[in-house]
C-alpha cells in the first residue's frame, strides 16, 4: 500500500478518484473510515482498501493523508503519535496548522498542510500547498502530485499565508455560488422562467472564467472590453460601484481570512 488516507469524506473521495484516474491502482490505496456505509461506498465505488480503524500495513504507507474533520484530527494525530518514521503527512484538515499537528504527532515533522476546495469533487479544483521547512524536495513533489490530480495547485512559504488561500479559494467557491444566486434572482425579477434564469447565469458564469483561463489579459482589461460607453454593461457596473460592492466583497474576504486565524488559534488549543 503506497497511499492510507485516514478519513474518507468528500474531500478523500475526491483525491481517491483524481488518483484512480491518472493511473494509479487501487491496490495502492486504503482508506480508514469508522462509518460503516461511508466504506461500503468507497470499496464498491474505487474497490480501494477500507479499514475502519488504522492497521499495521496503513502505518507502512509512504504517504499518509489526514482527511478526518478538525475536531477530530488531536484524537486521531494520538494514534499515530510515535508509530511514524519517515512518512510523507499531508493534513487537509482546514484550520490545524502544521505546527499543531507535529506536536500532537510529538514532534514529527515531515508535515505538508493543504487547502483544498470543493471543485475538487468534479477535479476542478485548486490547491494552496505548505510544507514544514524540513520536508524534502521530493516530498514537496509527492505532496504536489497527489493535489494536481484534483486540479490546479500554489505553494506558499508561510502557514500564514495559508489563511489568506482559506478565505480567497477554500471560501471562494460560495461566494461565487451568491453571485450565481443573485443573478438568477435578477433574471427571475426580469421576467424569465426559472430554467433560463438557471441556464443563463451557470453558462455565464462558466463562460467568463473559461475565458478568463485562456486569456493572459489581466480581468480588469477582459471586463473593460465588454464595457461600451453609455452602455447596459456600464450602467450595470456603475450602480456597482456607487454601492461599493467591491470594496465590501474585499472586506468579506478579509474577514474569513480572519476567521480562519482565529479557528487556527482555537483548534491549536485542543490538547
Amino acid at each position: 500500500m503506497k497511499i492510507a488516507f485516514i478519513g474518507g469524506g468528500n474531500m478523500a473521495t475526491a483525491i481517491v478518484g483524481g488518483l484512480l484516474q491518472q493511473g494509479y491502482a487501487a491496490a495502492e490505496i486504503g482508506v480508514v473510515e469508522v462509518v460503516a456505509e461511508a466504506r461500503a461506498r468507497l470499496a464498491q465505488q474505487f474497490n480501494v482498501q477500507v479499514f475502519p480503524e488504522p492497521t499495521a500495513a496503513l502505518l507502512c504507507a509512504p504517504l499518509m493523508v489526514f482527511a478526518v474533520k478538525p475536531q477530530q484530527l488531536a484524537d486521531v494525530a494520538a494514534a499515530f503519535a510515535g508509530k511514524l518514521v519517515n512518512q510523507l503527512v499531508i493534513s487537509i484538515a482546514a484550520g490545524i496548522r502544521a505546527t499543531d499537528l507535529s506536536r500532537w504527532l510529538n514532534g514529527y515533522k515531515n508535515i505538508v498542510r493543504v487547502m483544498p476546495n470543493t471543485p475538487a469533487l468534479v477535479q476542478a479544483g485548486v490547491t494552496g500547498l505548505c510544507a514544514m521547512p524540513s520536508v524534502s524536495d521530493v516530498d514537496r513533489t509527492r505532496a504536489e502530485a497527489l493535489m494536481r490530480s484534483v486540479g490546479e495547485v500554489i505553494w506558499v512559504e508561510n502557514e500564514a499565508a495559508i489563511d489568506a488561500v482559506t478565505a480567497v479559494s477554500g471560501s471562494g467557491p460560495a461566494y461565487v455560488f451568491y453571485f450565481i444566486e443573485a443573478l438568477e434572482q435578477a433574471a427571475l425579477e426580469l421576467g424569465l422562467d426559472a430554467a433560463a434564469a438557471r441556464t443563463l447565469s451557470l453558462h455565464t458564469f462558466s463562460g467568463a472564467a473559461k475565458l478568463a483561463l485562456g486569456s493572459s489579459d489581466s480581468a480588469a482589461v477582459l471586463r473593460a472590453r465588454v464595457t461600451s460607453k453609455g452602455g447596459t454593461t456600464e450602467r450595470a457596473l456603475l450602480s456597482l460601484e456607487k454601492s461599493q460592492v467591491r470594496q465590501k466583497f474585499v472586506a468579506a474576504v478579509r474577514e474569513a481570512a480572519q476567521r480562519s486565524r482565529e479557528l487556527g488559534d482555537e483548534f491549536g488549543k485542543s490538547r
